[in-house]
């Protein structure tokens, strides 16, 4: 099992104002499974009268974004015209596809915000599917020695989370109520991740360091966490991409062509991305396409 396991740092970057640490994509991995994507957020506080979480709008394609609420509220507005505030316990799951805008907002009212965000790679054959935006409020979950666990997206055993998925893929929240040592099953052809959203987790007899993700190769059909009380660990998973994905800002997709057009587009203003209604302040602008 140890041979299987890497231990990966993340990075500090800048969310909306938030610090968060970034899981994936960073130097040593880039993805995990159709996972290209992880940043933890928080738990982060505000003073009355500071400003919390704000992302003005964006574009995206090739992909879904998914949030994993644990504090706090936030509100999502898109150019389809969803407008969904999501609270604890419930998943957001944005699929771009050919091309989609949203924004992000604290909510007024809730001084804190922790949560996981994510995006899932969409499969070659459905990158250009239509966008849509989906939201979960009632998802899988169920108690077994002395954890809590939710599945956010997938199949776990003999269970089936409803969040839209287009290849076989795994989301898996686990929450102890006392300190707990679990043998958690695994679909050996899957990688997986493990990152640690709260207190003290050991995976495979090795301790996670704040903000550190423990990688799992493909073959390893069981793992043995531990968990103290109180402590949050999430579970990604899937097979192995394919082909390389290619991630630029806020673009995902196999083919460099396809992310080139879409920063051109954005920028142009094509209403290929539509305009998210309701949001006050200026759109985010790409960066210069000589980095890709």
């Amino acid at each position: 099992m140890t041979d299987k396991l890497q231990l990966i740092d993340s990075r500090t970057t800048d969310v909306g104002g938030i610090p968060v640490a970034r899981a994936i994509p960073v130097k040593e991995r880039r993805t995990i499974g159709p996972w290209c994507f992880l940043d933890h957020i928080g738990p982060a506080r505000f003073a009355p009268g500071e400003p919390g979480l704000n992302v003005g709008p964006h574009p995206h394609i090739g992909l879904q974004t998914f949030t994993w609420m644990l504090e706090g509220e936030i509100l999502h507005r898109d150019s389809l015209g969803s407008e969904q505030v999501i609270r604890p316990g419930q998943v957001n799951l944005m699929t771009a596809g050919q091309g989609i805008a949203h924004t992000e907002e604290s909510v007024a009212g809730h001084p804190s915000v922790h949560a996981a965000q994510l995006w899932i790679a969409l499969p070659e054959t459905h990158q250009a599917t239509r966008p849509r935006f989906d939201h979960y409020p009632d998802l899988p979950r169920w108690q077994k020695h002395g954890a809590w666990f939710t599945l956010l997206i997938g199949t776990y055993q003999d269970r089936q989370a409803p969040t839209l998925s287009f290849a076989p893929i795994l989301g898996l929240d686990l929450q102890a109520d006392a300190p707990c040592t679990l043998t958690l099953p695994l679909a050996p052809e899957f990688e997986h991740g493990l990152l640690a959203l709260a207190g003290e987790v050991t995976v495979a007899g090795q301790t996670l360091a704040a903000e550190q993700l423990a990688y799992l190769a493909p073959g390893a059909s069981e793992v043995i966490i531990s968990l103290s009380a109180g402590a949050r660990l999430l579970l990604i998973g899937g097979e192995p991409l394919a082909k390389p994905l290619q991630i630029w800002w806020n673009f995902v997709s196999f083919d460099k062509e396809a992310i080139r057009i879409a920063a051109q587009d954005w920028q142009s203003g094509d209403p290929r991305f539509g305009e998210v209604a309701g949001y006050v302040g200026a759109r985010l602008t790409a960066p210069s396409l000589a980095g890709l």
